[in-house]
């Protein structure tokens, strides 16, 4: 649950999905941008690849994201007990949705926030890209919803029932 607005420590956001090589990299990338210093923003696979994807890369690139630190890496790394606390889990794909999840420390959100797989699309080097772009401004519209929401106005449950309506729009 939401800590009370006292509480100085950013909110830390895991975005799941099978590959971690786009979408949820991308998600990362967008509110590592859009919600610090409230927001801190993390991503994960259940079988992540060996690297990110090079058009979500190129596509965050282009729109002037830092993507030095962008990696592929497993969910593992966040549900030990030297993992940051986590305060949402947000799945972006339906796949990571209906996985058996790690136990994860503390009571964080859960919310599924569903959206294409760029990684899968097959088409020109022009539409693959559009692809990813449509994928990417999805995930920031999303995003956006989430950091526009002030968590000290709501009790608990409002707060979590919101982030999960976000994944409906």
């Amino acid at each position: 649950m939401p800590r009370p607005p006292d509480d100085r420590r950013a909110y830390d956001v895991l975005f799941l999905c099978t590959g971690n090589s786009a979408r949820s990299l991308m998600a990362e990338a967008t509110l590592a941008r859009l919600g610090a210093p409230r927001y801190r923003a993390f991503s994960a696979g259940s079988q992540p690849k060996s690297a990110p994807h090079p058009m979500a890369l190129e596509v965050l690139r282009s729109r002037g994201y830092e993507t030095s630190g962008l990696r592929s890496k497993s969910w593992d790394e966040f549900a030990g007990t030297e993992s940051p606390p986590l305060d949402f889990i947000v799945t972006v794909c339906a796949n990571a949705a209906r996985e058996t999840c790690p136990i994860w420390p503390g009571r964080p959100i859960t919310a599924h926030w569903g959206v294409d797989d760029p990684a899968a699309f097959a088409g020109t080097p022009e539409r693959t890209r559009a692809f990813f772009e449509q994928i990417h401004d999805a995930l920031r519209a999303r995003i956006e919803a989430l950091v526009e929401l002030d968590p000290s106005s709501l009790d608990a449950a409002e707060f979590a029932r919101r982030v999960q309506a976000i994944g409906d729009r």
